[in-house]
């Protein structure tokens, strides 16, 4: 039976600024980009609202868009995760058997072999220069068809397809096992040997270390593959970025997540232009909406996608908008567009949800008191989803700061801005961040005797 509504009648709003937490940044005049950022709805509703931090990296977990995901939307992954890749291919239907092994494959620019360039043998850049659909989408089959010439023994149980820009997925239904293999994720290791990052057995074990063997002459028969690839070629003579290295990671098998409506009555959509969180949506029981110009990058279409998330509402009981630009800002350690894609998101996305929530009759809701009126009828969150540090260009798993505002959301000591650390002085701090959204939802921490 479903669950009753935590609160009947609401409407509920996640905006989520993927990777806009940081720490201060000297050009910055110590601030964060958060802080630095013109702000002016978020600053507002922090002001009406009530602040908080959540750890949305649960202790021994690596901060990544698929853990943390998974948390602010309320799944623990300790309980659900089995790897970032499977959240990924449930995004594009990619077909694969319970014991099949799914992973990510990043097209990327290693540097070059030659030892007198100051960039030999580096990671220079995880999504190979922010290529676009159209190139990744023309090098993707011509890789898997090298495999198959070049290392034949290998490609044969291996399909692989394309995703979004440089993403894509590779699935291995040869029955190998690969639980004891670690594998880096390019963006962790920017301007690091990348050879030092290869995978490798997690423990002494002869199938592991033949396993990990496996992916790497995989990757290495890439290497000496996509530099003569027509795109990069193309590519170089543009002075771009070349796709010269496939980079797997992020392997896993299917999950089994019991859907969002079915534990808090909620039928809920998603707007993002990554397959991560739609995979996430999918495997939630979310519907998944698309608008035109939504990207990754600072390119996005900002209004657009705010005036979907707006007209999302009215068919929806929760939404969640997903902007991934800061992340990638902070990836290739650009302070300055991290800045504005934060004031994008507070004047093109966040002001319009605001206005549209405020347009609601109050009778749709509920509220009492201070919170009734104008805020009665809907509940808003904002966050990243983790840090991403300009100084680092890597995640960071230090508790995020949360925006609630709303009904029901009055801070005893109300804030005067959004920001890492008015959030971290303030009263509320959620040690699980799994248990965020059904104290969003419902204003309460669940019952640790419910079990």
């Amino acid at each position: 039976m479903r669950r009753a509504r935590y609160a009947f009648g609401l409407k509920y709003v996640i905006v989520i600024a993927d990777g806009a937490g940081d720490l201060p940044i000297a050009e910055l005049g110590g601030k964060t980009p958060l802080q630095a950022a013109a702000t002016p709805t978020m600053d507002g509703l922090a002001r009406s609202g009530r602040l908080a931090t959540a750890r949305t990296t649960p202790a021994g977990w690596a901060a990544g868009s698929d853990v943390c995901t998974m948390c602010l939307l309320g799944y623990d992954p300790v309980r659900y995760h089995t790897g970032r890749a499977p959240l990924e291919a449930a995004a594009s239907g990619v077909q694969a058997g319970a014991s099949d092994w799914i992973f990510r494959l990043n097209l990327v620019t290693v540097g070059p072999d030659d030892a007198g360039s100051p960039d030999s043998g580096l990671m220079l850049d995880h999504s190979a220069g922010a290529i676009s659909d159209a190139e990744a989408a023309a090098i993707v089959p011509d890789l898997l068809a090298h495999w198959r010439r070049d290392v034949p023994e290998l490609a044969e149980r291996l399909t692989l397809r394309h995703g979004v820009s440089y993403r894509s997925i590779l699935v291995d239904a040869s029955g190998r096992r690969f639980d004891g293999v670690v594998c880096t994720p390019p963006h962790e290791v920017p301007r690091q040997p990348w050879a030092a990052h290869l995978p490798r057995a997690a423990r002494d074990d002869r199938g592991d270390a033949e396993a990990a063997e496996f992916l790497r002459e995989l990757m290495l028969s890439a290497r000496e593959f996509l530099p003569g690839h027509a795109v990069n070629v193309t590519r170089r003579a543009k002075g771009l970025r070349e796709a010269n290295m496939a980079w797997i990671w992020g392997q896993g098998t299917k999950p089994d997540m019991p859907s969002f409506e079915s534990r808090f009555g909620l039928r809920g959509a998603m707007l993002t232009p990554v397959d991560l969180l739609r995979g996430i949506a999918a495997l939630i029981g979310w519907d998944r909406l698309e608008p035109p110009g939504m990207t990754s990058y600072h390119d996005n279409d900002y209004a657009t996608q705010g005036r979907w998330a707006c007209d999302a509402i009215d068919r929806y009981d929760i939404v969640c908008c997903h902007v991934e630009s800061p992340d990638e800002s902070s990836h290739q350690g650009d302070w300055r567009t991290k800045v504005a894609g934060i004031e994008a998101i507070d004047r093109e996305v966040v002001a319009p949800i605001v206005a549209k929530l405020r347009s609601l009759s109050p009778r749709v809701g509920r509220g009492t008191g201070a919170n009734a009126g104008a805020d009665a009828g809907w509940r808003l969150m904002i966050l990243p989803d983790h840090y991403t540090l300009v100084s680092t260009r890597k995640h960071d798993a230090t508790p995020v700061p949360v925006l609630l505002a709303g009904q029901g959301f009055a801070a005893p000591r109300p804030a005067t801005a959004y920001s890492e650390a008015e959030a971290a002085a303030s009263d509320l701090h959620i040690a699980h961040g799994h248990e965020l959204m059904e104290f969003f939802l419902r204003h309460a921490l669940p019952d640790p005797r419910r079990g």
